[in-house]
Formats: structure tokens, C-alpha cells, sequence
């Protein structure tokens, strides 16, 4: 299990390292500054290749939402939640402070002004509510956890799980910067958090119970409605039948 811990922890260390340092570094830059799109894509990007590098070793999650879903969705168990949980958190706060030192190297930075922190109301890009915020965060990370949840499938093309996670991350996050800065991830929010100061602090709580929900809503209604036991692949030309859902 050591070399899973480190493979959470690392990939979760780069998605925190490359897509809030790409908002941080990169979105507002003069002139050429990336924007919105540019951000979602680094995002994306982050987990496309921590997904493909690390992946293989301990199944790719980076999230605690993703681990608990999979947890609800029967394809983890339950003893694992907590270490990974843990490393996450450590990997994106290790993350956090190594940007904290990139960025406090420019004249003017204020974490508090920021940081790539998670928010709702004043704190909102878009000066979103507490329940515009609740709502995007429980549905966009209900829809990731579920894409997850089918790419992995044993009936899924093989090879472009991958692929399909790192552009639905992409997507969420063109969704949901305008209202919450996105989260879709506890661990994310909990790193810059505690360099952005008190109030990134103080709505921290919504950034873990609106992902945390959304996952676990996503694993049981896949297990329950969707998921589907299957030894192999349906031969060309042969209906798909017989179909039962996957018992664990």
C-alpha cells in the first residue's frame, strides 16, 4: 500500500501544483493571461496525465470525492478511505505551499486576495450564493465521480479512461469557476485554503460537504442502476443480453 499512498499523494500534489498555479500564475498575466478556458484546461491536463503515470499504481483517484465514490460504488474498500484521504490532503497542501513560495516571489502578491481559493458569495468570482454554490458543487462532482465511475467500466474502451476523465474535469470547471472558483475536490480546496486565510477557512466546510455527497450520490446510483456485470465484451453481430448488475 506504500506505493499507492505515494501515488495519491503525488497526483494529487500535481493536480493542486498545475491547476491552481495556473490560476494563480497564469490566468490574469498581462496581455496573454489564460483565462478561464486556460485554467479548466490545466486542470484537466493535470489529472489526463497524473491518470495515465499514476493510475496503474493506485488507481488514479487524487480526491477524497473520488475515493468515496468508488467506495459507494463497490470498486473500493472501505479500509483505504482514510489513507487516502490523508495523503490527498497532504499532497495538496504540499502543492499549496509550493506555490505560495512561486508566488510570493512577485512584488504586490496577497494570498488573501485569493489564492485560487474556493468561495461562495462575496467570495464567489461571480458573487454567487451559498446555494448557487451548493448545488454547483454537488452536481458537477456527481456528473465527474459517475463519468468516472463508466470509463473505469470493464466494457469501457481500454485505454481512454483516462482521457475521458481529464475532459470531464476540463468541462466542470468551464461550468463552475464563475460560481465557485471549483472544487469538485476536497483536498484541492483544503491547500490553497490555508494560505488564502480566514475566509477560504470559514466556507472551507462547503467544499467538502457538497463533494463528498456528490460522490457518494454518484457511486450508489451507478452500483444500483447502472453498473453491469460482464465477463467480456459482446461478440459483433450478437445482442447484448443477459445483462445483471454487478454485485459486491
Amino acid at each position: 500500500m506504500f506505493k499507492k499512498y505515494v501515488a495519491e499523494f503525488i497526483g494529487t500534489f500535481w493536480l493542486v501544483l498545475g491547476g491552481c498555479g495556473s490560476a494563480v500564475l497564469a490566468a490574469n498575466f498581462p496581455e496573454v493571461g489564460i483565462g478561464f478556458a486556460g485554467v479548466a484546461l490545466a486542470f484537466g491536463l493535470t489529472v489526463l496525465t497524473a491518470a495515465y503515470a499514476l493510475g496503474p499504481v493506485s488507481g488514479g483517484h487524487f480526491n477524497p470525492a473520488v475515493t468515496v465514490g468508488l467506495w459507494a460504488g463497490g470498486r473500493f474498500p472501505a479500509r483505504h478511505i482514510v489513507p487516502y484521504v490523508i495523503v490527498q490532503v497532504a499532497g495538496a497542501i504540499v502543492a499549496a505551499a509550493v506555490l505560495y513560495a512561486i508566488a510570493s516571489g512577485k512584488p504586490g502578491f496577497d494570498a488573501a486576495a485569493g489564492f485560487a481559493a474556493n468561495g461562495y458569495g462575496e467570495h464567489s468570482p461571480g458573487h454567487y450564493s451559498l446555494a448557487s454554490s451548493l448545488i454547483t458543487e454537488l452536481v458537477m462532482t456527481f456528473m465527474f465521480v459517475l463519468i468516472i465511475l463508466g470509463a473505469t467500466h470493464t466494457r469501457a474502451p481500454v485505454g481512454f479512461a483516462g482521457l475521458a476523465i481529464g475532459l470531464a474535469l476540463t468541462l466542470v470547471h468551464l461550468i463552475s469557476i464563475p460560481v465557485t472558483n471549483t472544487s469538485v475536490n476536497p483536498a484541492r480546496s483544503t491547500g490553497p485554503a490555508l494560505f488564502a486565510g480566514s475566509w477560504a477557512l470559514a466556507q472551507l466546510w462547503l467544499f467538502w460537504l457538497a463533494p463528498l455527497l456528490g460522490g457518494v450520490l454518484a457511486g450508489m446510483l451507478y452500483r444500483a442502476v447502472l453498473e453491469r456485470d460482464i465477463p467480456e465484451p459482446a461478440l459483433a453481430g450478437r445482442p447484448d443480453t443477459g445483462l445483471q448488475p454487478v454485485h459486491r
